[in-house]
């Protein structure tokens, strides 16, 4: 993979291999949009640094993002990493909705570590939770949010992608999103003409809002995002944040016939619309909660990715190290068995 970047070498810790004695990065003058298939060919086998800068504050929620992670999950045989990031929460509530410089300058620091290590990287917008509960309150912020966000990485190379809203649900309808998410690619395109954006679905990110999804027909720069944590009652018993779940506590996953013929039922859609639209597709979650059996765990994740494959869609494991993780940071190692199942050799 060949990066047009330079990078701040003197911000980053010892371990980090600079690919440049400059001092910063050079502008990007290659307008010419990418090929999104040829851009999603490189972004599995993926994983989301999850539970980290898509907290209220970083660390809230037990994890905070360490340079030497991308070394990690690089040597591990990663190809990309999905960056989830809570914009929302280091901003102002009122206009000009400007974004806390300190946060803006961690978040360049964390895509240059991860860019350093030739790893694609795709950032979000995460949790904002405000814009789906009242979307047209927070309209003008989320798009000014945007127009910033351009702003800041226009000149950053090809290997960074931007991805719009993660799972849009709620009062922000199917409809409403149609409206949201070609509203915000009109003003990322203002700055960054040639960059490969990533829109989801409506209704959680799901399978079941795909058909309503509306492409502007003459934007052909786009990825599109599914997540699959199907069936629900095994990858989410015993979280913490679901009502109720404690009742699945020792579903498992076996690779029957039925629950194979379901999964792959839920890819054939997939494949299906994307064949029809002409568009490539990225899993850029899936996981099963640690509560699960481990085995269990196994199975399922490879018959993911094995799907994945199957059908050249690109994917992201949720998440790196923390309540689905496939890194214990506490003891420095692989969950050898998730890592298998994930790491693949074709």
């Amino acid at each position: 993979m060949k990066f047009h970047l330079i990078l701040y070498c003197s911000i980053f810790s010892l371990s980090i291999m600079c690919p440049s004695s400059s001092a910063t990065y050079p502008e990007n003058d290659d307008k010419t949009p990418a090929d999104p298939y040829e851009i999603n060919s490189h972004l599995f086998p993926g994983i989301n640094l999850g539970n980290a800068l898509e907290a209220p504050d970083e660390g809230d929620w037990g994890v905070t993002i360490q340079d030497e992670y991308f070394r990690i999950i690089k040597e591990a045989g990663f190809q990309h990493v999905r960056i989830p990031i809570r914009w929302s929460a280091h901003a102002e509530v009122d206009s000009p909705y400007t974004v806390e410089i300190n946060f803006t300058n961690r978040i360049k620091h964390v895509i240059n570590v991860a860019l350093a290590h030739d790893l694609f990287t795709v950032i979000n917008i995460h949790h904002y939770e405000e814009i789906c509960q009242n979307p047209s309150a927070h309209k003008d912020r989320f798009l000014t949010l945007w127009r910033q966000i351009s702003m800041i990485f226009q000149d950053y190379p090809p290997e960074l992608l931007f991805e719009i809203l993660n799972e849009p649900h709620d009062n922000l309808t199917p409809d409403l999103w149609n409206q949201y998410f070609s509203a915000a690619l009109e003003i990322i395109r203002q700055t960054n003409p040639s960059r490969t954006v990533i829109i989801g679905t409506a209704n959680w990110g799901g399978i079941g809002a795909l058909s309503a999804l509306d492409i502007p027909e003459d934007e052909q720069n786009l990825i599109v995002t599914i997540h699959y944590y199907e069936p629900f009652q095994f990858t989410h018993q015993g979280a913490e944040w679901v009502a109720g779940s404690d009742a699945w506590l020792g579903t498992t996953w076996s690779a029957s016939l039925n629950q194979v013929s379901e999964m792959k039922n839920h890819f054939n859609q997939i494949k299906a619309w994307a064949d029809d639209q002409n568009r490539p597709i990225y899993i850029g979650e899936f996981g099963a909660y640690s509560r699960a059996d481990i085995n269990s765990r196994r199975l399922w994740t490879g018959y993911v990715v094995n799907l994945c494959r199957q059908y050249n869609f690109s994917w992201a494991y949720w998440e790196f190290c923390s309540g689905f993780g496939a890194y214990d940071r506490t003891t420095g190692a692989w969950n050898t068995q998730l890592l298998g199942a994930l790491i693949q050799t074709p």
